[in-house]
């Protein structure tokens, strides 16, 4: 099915093709519904919720704060957008998909392993099931599972991240698939988005932006960080969770490691590996070692989300009246 048919159903609830990226330990009720009610699909993981219990109450929350509210133009809210980890290591994968299943969401992203075993409950409650994936074996791997879409992580993303250039990824994706696509990395304002759709995509993620948004969950040193930071501040590394990580590499100075001398592969045990006092007190990956995508050259303040949104939508539409006029 194009991919013009399956989107048809919320496109027109969208001030812009955008998706508030799914951030472990930032991504919650309040960003979710800011980037909702301004039109940006909001997209939150399951894990964020500290049980399957947290996660319905979360659901109930925004959608009833979700159901009344329409824009300046009339527009309902946009799409909420839940993130399942489907790797076997997540224990909760199968009540968290019991809550989703029970409140029937219109979108959801699988992350972290093939979406086969989900999709078909999903579908049946009437969601999009879209796959995030890193390379084009595991594209070609997911569409043949049924996937909708699919979230290409590309070098620029942050958290646990692709390699291919973006370029190459999506063009590639393209030659076999013409459902929609997402791009992830290196979205930092709404040139870039406008960019995204002339290479072949559908809609784009935007993850460090939020980061820094007052709505977010993050920690305010984790915020201000980000303002602080440019692109030569992401590190790649598979030290902390062993797999390929954009990194913050000040949070890394911070907790008393030395970005250039850390372990090549594997999670590295911190306490192990700098002496600072007690175990429970020691730098924890994500909660005191920050990511960050290639967008961070693009945080320049701390902003409300609507500020931020309605910057991207001026930016976007004069991306878009560029490209008209050439």
């Amino acid at each position: 099915m194009p991919s013009a048919d399956l989107l048809s159903r919320f496109r027109d609830r969208l001030s812009l093709p955008l998706i508030a990226a799914p951030m472990f330990l930032v991504s919650g009720v309040e960003l979710v519904v800011a980037a909702c009610r301004n039109g940006v699909i909001g997209a939150f993981p399951t894990v964020n919720c500290r049980s399957p219990e947290q996660l319905d109450e979360w659901l109930t929350d925004i959608d009833g704060r979700l159901k009344t509210h329409s824009d300046v133009s009339g527009k309902p809210a946009a799409p909420v957008c839940a993130n399942l980890i489907v790797h076997r290591s997540n224990a909760r994968l199968a009540q968290d998909l019991q809550v989703l299943l029970r409140h029937r969401p219109e979108m959801v992203i699988t992350s972290v392993g093939s979406p086969a075993p989900v999709i078909e409950p999903l579908h049946e409650a009437g969601a999009l099931v879209f796959a995030d994936v890193a390379s084009i074996r595991h594209a070609e791997r997911a569409v043949a599972a049924g996937a909708d879409g699919l979230v290409l992580l590309t070098a620029g993303a942050g958290g646990q991240t692709g390699w291919l250039n973006p370029f190459v990824f999506v063009r590639a994706v393209r030659a076999f698939f013409d459902g929609p696509l997402v791009l992830a990395g290196g979205i930092a304002d709404g040139h870039a988005l406008r960019a995204a759709e002339a290479l072949g995509c559908d809609l784009a993620y935007m993850g460090t932006k939020f980061i820094a948004t007052r709505e977010s969950m993050a920690d305010e040193r984790y915020k201000h960080m980000l303002v602080t930071s440019s692109a030569d501040d992401i590190l790649l590394t598979t030290a902390f969770t062993g797999l390929q990580t954009n990194m913050l590499r000040p949070s890394i100075e911070a907790a008393g490691l030395d970005p250039d001398n850390l372990p090549q592969r594997g999670a590295i045990d911190i306490a192990e590996d700098i002496d600072i006092g007690a175990r429970e007190n020691r730098p924890k990956r994500w909660k005191d070692i920050w990511s960050a995508g290639h967008a961070v050259s693009g945080v320049g303040e701390l902003l409300d989300a609507d500020e931020m949104i309605a910057r991207t939508v001026a930016e976007y539409r004069e991306a878009s009246a560029h490209i008209r006029l050439g």
